[in-house]
């Protein structure tokens, strides 16, 4: 069989949750598959690095500039097909949403990671919500012949707010990468530490600075609990992540603070530092409004670092009891659970265990071969 792949997502610069999702589904489904021919697809005007795959595979790219692709070309005339570029294909695979055209007969899959847009369209830019309503998602979904998510929670949202069959929905969770179970080495801690300029105690949260993160509230429960607990004044708050849309209130939030010189923004963070960063944290806060799964939250996790993260969305079905899980919207909440870990040594040393152990029922060969075993149902 002869699949054809969207690899559009790995276009990009600084990897976000889909990126990560794409190469490393891509990754480990090549290792484990023999028998099925790839083709990888994407276009750019301009030359674009991409990350290495076998030589088994071939990357196909088109040249058009984008917005004539995709709102000229690909949504008003469904034109260029895109499988004709790919040599013909038995199954076309979109890791994520975007605009594409197919012939008739080509079959489609595509993973949903989440409907945050449609939850709460609050949380975007106006330029992102109007990509979003141009791109028709409820007439991608019907068109296609299986829709993957990655939780239970987002394949609900899915079967709730369009009109699908149930046995057209399949949630396959996402993995964790190896090198989160790894233990960092002394010189790699220093060197991170160095580097980043990180204090000796740090509560860490790394999320895009966007309104749906709720890091505006994060910073308000951090000024509530060192308001409470001036003995702790040593514990600054780091926060990893490159700006995304509609942040400026985060920055006002943090400008108001009388804490602020003790809240540092790192900005985005190299893959190849994130392990090490989440090993020297004290404790891992993410405040999420919602999510579709929350690579973060396992990441740390998989670090052995304590977790704190909100009830809601995909979050208590992917931390489980192995996290402590707060109401995002109640900052106090937040700042009491902030309390409660970073003035424990033993409630620490239980998250530790807990999340650790969560995080090894995740796994990427796992993924791989649910998806696998997906593509040859067709």
């Amino acid at each position: 069989m002869k699949i054809g792949v969207d690899i559009r997502s790995l276009m990009d610069k600084n990897f976000s949750g889909v990126s990560t999702f794409t190469y490393n589904l891509l990754l480990n489904l090549l290792k484990i598959d023999s028998k099925n021919q790839y083709v990888f697809y994407y276009n750019s005007l301009t030359k674009v690095k991409l990350p290495e795959f076998s030589d088994k595979v071939k990357i196909i790219k088109t040249s058009y500039p984008n917005k004539v692709f995709n709102y000229f070309l690909q949504k008003t005339f469904s034109y260029p097909k895109i499988d004709k570029y790919m040599g013909g294909l038995d199954l076309f695979f979109a890791p994520h949403f975007n605009f594409f055209s197919l012939s008739p007969k080509v079959k489609q899959i595509i993973t949903v990671h989440d409907l945050s847009f449609i939850r709460y369209p609050e949380f975007f830019s106006s330029r992102k919500n109007s990509w979003h309503q141009a791109l028709n998602v409820k007439r991608i979904l019907q068109q296609s012949d299986m829709i993957m998510t990655v939780s239970q929670n987002s394949r609900l949202d899915i079967l709730e707010l369009f009109s699908l069959e149930e046995n057209k929905v399949k949630a396959v969770y996402s993995g964790i990468e190896d090198k989160f179970f790894q233990t960092s080495s002394i010189f790699e801690l220093q060197r991170v530490r160095y580097n980043l300029s990180l204090p000796a105690r740090f509560i860490l949260s790394l999320a895009t600075l966007e309104p749906r993160k709720n890091l505006e509230g994060l910073i308000k429960a951090y000024n509530i609990f060192r308001d409470k607990r001036p003995d702790l004044n040593e514990v600054k708050l780091v926060i990893a992540g490159a700006k995304g849309w509609r942040y400026q209130n985060i920055i006002k939030a943090w400008r108001e603070s009388k804490f602020k010189d003790d809240i540092i923004f790192l900005g985005y963070v190299k893959n190849e530092d994130k392990k090490v960063l989440y090993t020297l944290a004290e404790l891992f806060v993410f405040p999420s409004f919602y999510e579709g799964f929350g690579f973060p939250v396992l990441e740390a996790m998989a670090s052995k670092t304590p977790v704190i993260c909100s009830f809601n969305s995909s979050l208590p079905e992917i931390a489980g009891s192995s996290a402590l899980l707060i109401n995002p919207v109640k900052s106090e909440e937040i700042a009491w659970a902030i309390e409660q870990i970073a003035s424990s040594s033993g409630l620490k040393d239980y998250y530790s265990q807990k999340g650790y152990q969560r995080s090894q029922n995740f796994s990427w060969q796992q993924s791989a071969e649910k998806y696998l075993e997906t593509f040859n149902s067709f």
